[in-house]
């Protein structure tokens, strides 16, 4: 099979993997809530049960991306993850009772891991200007299937036999459901998914080298004709490398034959060795750039707010509007349809405007969101229809501002971090949002009926981060590249 056509199936496996990460959260949270109140469980176990699954996954984050970036392999990575998706969803399949309903989203959040070695193979498998293009459709793909899932409850609802000692429900079927579609995952990504190397990329640094390498002998096959006594008594290669360049360099062609602002160190630069304290250091440092801290500040608030708005989101609708299992469905139905329109916009915007452009619209968009909720739906008033309408408006606000924030942050925080440990870089900045996806329904799990607070808190968040993006706004661009030049003057 050829590089093109495996590279097409594994970009699909990929999509899969996203996809049916979009319809499990589609399936499991409209009826959890339901799921836990059969059990006799309180209010916060809501809460802890939507955090549980995110803790996992912040813990394991980290660990899948340094694995990744030290085997440079992430097909094995996502087969052992999967594993606890089906583990854990079977488990919630079974729901003895909510520690194991809890246990059960604390495990299968493990399996959520892997998506930082994904997306750490993503940035080495394109090139940057195309990054955001890329990453815009793997999050379409989970807001695709956070938009079929609802569509699968319209029949999993209907379920209600005996599989042997277990009871398949409207609550149960969820688990059961998801525990059959990973395991399909898991062939689909033996049969369908290659850990292949960047050999788009690689080609067109080649061809780059062979253009500028062949100037370069034609430079040389003029000079042939000049006096034999003005020949250099040594090689061009000798030569530079008497004179403390670096012979295997790339070389890089400028118009005009000039390299501007070429650095030419008087001697190479040691690198740390691999696993070394100077290299762990290196590191550490990375991520107190302040362009790289306000990017993981835009994950954790953006999170954060989403997360409590969603754990809001259900309570608010049985007290107000009698929503039910089906009414919350088709509301993460449409959902997800304004969702998935808005990955499409900015995919198309991102080819034509910056990435911290679309990220300054993004937060715009949901500081008017916040407020709107602060001030129609923390003390809803009026006839019924008039609140719906505001339920309605703060919810649509929310949802369109969040793929502008998503997608920017992701692509413009894969170029600020260095490439050679993307997976690692990934996994950390996906552990501060699995953090936030954790507080997020804690803060607002426990504030149902206090929303001026939960609210206000969110509101002074989004404040703060706009008022970090617009200081650093200059500095929230993909950093330029130090070129060696092998090439040396008379």
């Amino acid at each position: 099979m050829d590089y093109r056509r495996k590279k097409k199936l594994t970009y699909f496996t990929i999509g899969l993997i996203f996809l049916f990460s979009g319809i499990e959260y589609a399936v499991i949270l409209p009826t959890i809530w339901r799921y836990l109140q059969t059990m006799g469980a309180e209010p916060y176990f809501l809460g802890l049960s939507l955090s549980a699954f995110s803790l996992s996954g912040l813990l394991s984050g980290p660990l899948f991306g340094f694995w990744s970036d030290r085997s440079h392999t992430t097909k094995k990575i996502i087969l052992f993850a999967n594993l606890f998706e089906v583990v854990g969803n079977f488990m919630y399949f079974m729901g003895y009772s909510k520690w194991l309903l809890l246990a059960s989203r604390l495990i299968a959040g493990i399996g959520t891991g892997a998506g930082s070695s994904i997306f750490g193979f993503l940035t080495r498998s394109t090139a940057p200007e195309d990054r955001s293009t890329v990453f815009a459709a793997v999050m379409a793909c989970r807001q695709a299937g956070l938009l079929i899932g609802p569509a699968f409850n319209l029949f999993l609802r209907l379920f209600d036999f005996q599989l042997g000692p277990f009871t398949v429900n409207k609550y149960t079927s969820p688990g059961i459901f998801m525990c059959f579609m990973w395991i399909l995952l898991q062939f689909a990504v033996m049969l369908m998914y290659w850990d292949i190397p960047p050999q788009d990329l690689t080609n067109h640094r080649e061809a780059s080298a062979v253009v500028v390498e062949e100037e370069v002998n034609d430079d040389d096959d003029g000079e042939e004709g000049e006096d034999e006594e003005g020949k250099p008594l040594v090689g061009t290669q000798e030569s530079l490398g008497s004179y403390g360049t670096l012979p295997n360099e790339p070389v890089r062609a400028v118009a005009n034959g000039k390299t501007p602002h070429e650095h030419r160190p008087d001697s190479p630069e040691p690198q740390p060795e691999k696993g070394s304290p100077l290299k762990l250091l290196s590191a550490s440092k990375e991520f107190l750039k302040e362009e790289v801290v306000v990017l993981l500040t835009a994950q954790f608030i953006t999170l954060f707010n989403q997360t409590a708005l969603e754990t809001m989101v259900t309570p608010l609708t049985q007290k107000y509007f009698g929503f039910g299992e089906l009414e919350n469905s088709i509301m993460y139905c449409v959902c997800g349809v304004v969702v998935i329109l808005g990955f499409l916009f900015v995919r198309w915007l991102s080819k034509r405007v910056e990435e911290r452009v679309v990220l300054a619209v993004g937060l715009i968009v949901c500081n008017i969101s916040c407020i709107w909720c602060l001030i129609f739906l923390a003390n809803p008033a009026g006839s019924l229809p008039w609140q719906l309408t505001e339920f309605i408006v703060g919810v649509f606000l929310q949802v369109l501002g969040l793929p502008f924030v998503a997608v920017s942050q992701v692509s413009l925080f894969s170029k600020v971090t260095s490439e050679k440990t993307q997976g690692f870089s990934q996994g950390v900045r996906r552990s501060v949002g699995g953090l936030a996806t954790i507080l997020g329904p804690l803060w607002a799990g426990g504030l149902t009926n206090n929303l001026y607070v939960m609210l206000g808190m969110m509101m002074a968040l989004l404040v703060l981060l706009t008022i970090m993006m617009f200081i650093s706004y200059e500095k929230l661009v993909e950093p330029p590249v130090v070129e060696h030049a092998d090439s040396y003057e008379d």
